[in-house]
């Protein structure tokens, strides 16, 4: 059995994490952790007895083999480097790390002797997505992304479309795109910038996850385009990570490495 903690048990992706592992046999459920958590959350998201609930780190026992975090931006980083501390395998799903930040987390990770995965997306429509572009790239060197998520997403723009573009410029050397006096009339109206490749962050209700990849070359365009309706759709990325987490040699970056 794997023994396993959720952290960010009571969001969105948290309840599918919860209704994944009561629905693997070799899954086994034994804390759960987020900053508001109660003693009524166990009724609420119907946790077994046997569940410990935290809601400060300071707090955590030991006792889990997997650490799995959705959680905030703002809190990931302190997160994952607990879990390492404490001899627990990190899976996240969390987006917002820097990479300063990884490089710390990778180091603690050896220094540990543990392995983990850091996924900006679960999805396997997004780690195709991410492929073709990267192969796309050595054609097309001039591109966009654009990303649409739920408004309630805090960070942007989101991981996988970050990943993207740096998966992107390995393939492409860093140019301006556009008018080379270009102004802008309305100030980031064309998005964030990465290497010279333009990304825009969309947020709106109805959506969940989404992201295409324009490329542009002379006299014709080439359009790759993910869509993710259900958070369900990401849970089989999740249950592979977790599996191979104990034989992983590092901090993994990337579900798409491990596949």
């Amino acid at each position: 059995m794997i023994k396993i903690l959720v952290a960010g048990y009571s969001g969105s992706m948290g309840q599918q994490v919860l209704k994944l592992i009561d629905e693997t046999p070799d899954f086994e459920l034994v804390a759960v952790f987020a900053l508001g958590a109660t003693e009524s959350d166990r009724q609420r998201f119907g946790l077994g007895e046997q569940v410990k609930i935290y809601n400060e780190l300071s707090q955590i026992e030991h006792g889990a083999d997997v650490w799995i975090d959705f959680t905030a931006p703002s809190a990931v980083f302190e997160n994952v480097k607990f879990a390492l501390k404490h001899g627990m395998r990190p899976v996240v799903g969390t987006t917002g790390l820097t990479d300063e930040e990884l490089a710390e987390l990778k180091q603690l990770a050896l220094a540990q002797q543990l392995g983990g995965l850091v996924a900006p997306n679960f999805g396997m429509s997004a780690v195709l997505l991410m492929k073709f572009a990267k192969e796309a790239a050595k054609y097309f060197p001039d591109v966009e992304i654009i990303e649409m998520h739920h408004d309630n997403k805090k960070d942007a723009p989101s991981g996988t479309a970050l990943m993207t573009a740096k998966l992107i410029a390995q393939n492409r050397v860093p140019h301006h795109q556009g008018a080379k006096d270009e102004t802008e009339t309305l100030a980031h109206v064309r998005g964030g910038d990465y290497e010279g490749i333009k990304l825009h962050s969309v947020r709106l209700p109805g959506y969940v996850a989404h992201e295409q990849v324009l490329f542009g070359g002379a006299g014709e365009a080439l359009t790759i385009r993910q869509d993710s309706f259900d958070r369900a759709s990401f849970m089989s990325g999740v249950k592979l990570a977790v599996q191979k987490a104990e034989a992983l040699d590092g901090l993994i970056v990337g579900l798409e490495n491990i596949l």
